[in-house]
């Protein structure tokens, strides 16, 4: 089946994607099946989105329910899941006010309209200019990949839009010589993921916080991939005792159903007025359903806490079983999302990977991403570790 499904998607699709040979068809906790019956152990989780594992019951069950009542209305109505779910995420956060759309990218895409907005319209400064720093991402449309700091994103989209700078990461000098006049906002992610797992220096983060704070340039942080407790926080800022203006979400927001969010402080308000922002599809009653169910269990189940747990035992199997290793130059990450940096390109030992029945993936040419779902146990930790020391070892 996987050769039919191969050449029907190569007829079909547009080539956006350096797709595996396989299709994956079953999925539960942190267990992926394909069409063939082979069975793997996933440590990519939808690339940071099945927080939960694969196929929740709880989930399933807050999804059915509203199958069964409502789909889909106009955001011209109440929509009475979209206001709980959106104060579950002010009541468990620094934020006041969401936006609710579909995707991480057109969160990201809220935030930097409701930060010129907010600042030619409200402070009347006519500031419109987002810094954001090499090596980061912020999704695919011309706006946020415009945004995003890696020159390969942005080949063959010229011209792009205009009131972006990138500067160098943990640079508090650079950060200084770029702030304008026109400065809106600074734009940043705490562990640059798709940039190869770099988390921020705390000293730097609170240096940026301190110099937004007294120039009135707006703070976002995006929380894509590292938001809704795979840090061993419920959102990656916590770990950095700051309180940004705006933070973004999608991912593990709604354990594999697609939707965003954007969340922003009170003083922004003003900025979104009626008719200034919209998205046809953004906080339906089944994706805020999902949201809902998402974020009582991972709160309630204080799940946050347990991915610091794992994800410390996780680095501590990694750093034992791949010392001296030659091939591996540094382990690092946050809570559970931990990279493995390597002195070579890491294809191979991702394709043996999934030979093995396991499933990572990379950051960069050099950095294998681990991202395991929030309940991974210690056996699994332990299978996946003995797996990769195994491949990295021999790749020496």
């Amino acid at each position: 089946m996987t050769d039919t499904i191969e050449a029907a998607a190569t007829q079909s699709l547009l080539p956006t994607y350096a797709r595996y040979p396989m299709a994956l068809v079953k999925g539960e906790g942190s267990w992926l099946w394909d069409d063939k019956g082979n069975k793997y152990l996933d440590f990519m989780s939808g690339i940071a989105v099945t927080n939960l594992g694969h196929a929740p019951k709880r989930i399933k069950e807050a999804l059915v329910k509203q199958l069964d009542e409502l789909w889909h209305v106009s955001n011209l109505f109440q929509i009475p899941n979209q206001a709980e779910a959106a104060k579950l995420l002010t009541d468990n956060s620094c934020g006041d006010a969401v936006f609710f759309c579909n995707s991480g990218a057109e969160a990201n895409e809220a935030a930097i309209k409701l930060a010129r907005r907010f600042q030619q319209l409200v402070a009347k400064n006519g500031r419109y200019e987002i810094i954001t720093f090499e090596q980061s991402f912020h999704g695919r449309t011309l706006a946020t990949l415009t945004a995003t700091g890696q020159a390969k994103v942005k080949e063959g989209f010229a011209p792009l839009p205009e009131g972006f700078k990138t500067i160098p990461y943990n640079d508090i000098e650079a950060l200084k010589a770029a702030i304008s006049g026109v400065t809106a906002a600074v734009m940043l992610e705490l562990v640059q993921a798709e940039g190869g797992v770099h988390p921020a220096n705390a000293d730097y983060i609170r240096q940026v916080a301190e110099l937004c704070e007294r120039e009135g340039i707006l703070l976002v942080v995006d929380e894509i991939q590292t938001g809704i407790g795979r840090t061993g926080k419920l959102f990656a800022y916590e770990h950095y005792g700051i309180r940004p203006d705006i933070f973004t979400l999608a991912k593990g927001l709604g354990s594999g159903f697609p939707v965003g969010a954007m969340v922003a402080k009170e003083k922004l308000r003003e900025g979104f007025t009626a008719g200034s922002h919209g998205s046809t599809f953004g906080g339906t009653p089944i994706a805020t359903a999902v949201v809902k169910a998402t974020l009582e269990t991972i709160v309630g189940d204080k799940l946050p806490a347990r991915a610091a747990e794992q994800g410390a035992y996780l680095m501590e199997q990694l750093r034992e079983k791949l010392a001296g290793v030659s091939f591996v130059k540094d382990v690092r990450g946050l809570g559970l999302i931990i990279g493995i940096e390597c002195a070579g390109p890491v294809a191979n030992v991702l394709t043996e990977a999934q030979n093995r029945g396991l499933l990572v993936i990379a950051a960069g040419p050099n950095v294998v991403r681990l991202l395991p779902n929030l309940l991974v146990t210690n056996e699994e930790v332990d299978l996946a570790v003995s797996i990769l020391a195994e491949l990295l070892g021999a790749a020496q």
